[in-house]
């Protein structure tokens, strides 16, 4: 994909813009500081339950299924990540290389990312689903959803009250759904769609973020 190209950001990660819609897949103020604020401590570690079943929005560089890898602690976990249009393998080994703590994280990530099959690990394990959430669905719901679609002035389809309509379908009752997006017309879809809406501190270069826990 052309169009796709590395980009470095202020906590010294990268994360990858997207030239046709000048668009980065994390913040420009740090990628990795911001998947954990929003998705591993305003949401993994909120779930004090096991096993989880976490379904990811936009799984991308698969940034987000590493870091709640790497801090499932003592708990089951199974992840669902939601990807219709994966990136190249040579991109996603470029961004490993370049964004890997370590070698041992870096062998970690990539055993996650270079198969299409079901990765089971211990105590988690990786579908990798080439989905939207529009036309996803699943037979048991899912604990904790990682909403982590591009913004909705990129991508305004993915934010509207049906998109959200179905996620309240493959949830439960006090299933949340954590995002780093606190746009207004976002959070009344939401609250419409049968979630109970609350702001957090956003990460850095962010002042909010939204949970929605279904009612």
């Amino acid at each position: 994909m052309t169009n796709l190209s590395l980009k470095r950001t202020n906590d010294g990660s990268y994360t990858i813009f997207n030239d046709a819609l000048k668009e980065t897949y994390h913040s420009i103020h740090g990628a990795r500081q911001e998947a954990l604020h929003v998705f591993i401590e305003n949401g993994l570690f909120k779930m004090p339950i096991s096993p989880v079943r976490i379904l990811e929005i936009g799984l991308g560089t698969g940034l987000n299924a590493l870091l709640t890898c790497r801090n499932k602690r003592e708990r089951l976990i199974d992840y669902v990540g939601l990807e219709p249009f994966s990136l190249s393998k040579e991109l996603l080994k470029d961004f490993i290389e370049k964004n890997a703590e370590g070698q041992e994280e870096k062998d970690l990530w990539t055993q996650l990312m270079e198969s299409d099959d079901v990765i089971q690990l211990e105590n988690f394990s990786l579908t990798k689903v080439t989905l939207g959430i529009q036309d996803f669905t699943s037979i048991e719901p899912f604990d904790l959803i990682y909403f982590d679609a591009f913004a909705p002035s990129k991508q305004e389809e993915m934010w509207q009250e049906s998109v959200f309509q179905h996620i309240a379908a493959l949830s439960r009752k006090g299933t949340q759904v954590v995002t780093y997006c606190a746009q207004g017309q976002f959070k009344r879809n939401l609250k419409m769609a049968g979630f109970e809406v609350k702001s957090l501190p956003g990460p850095p270069g962010k002042r909010e973020m939204t949970v929605g826990i279904k009612e």
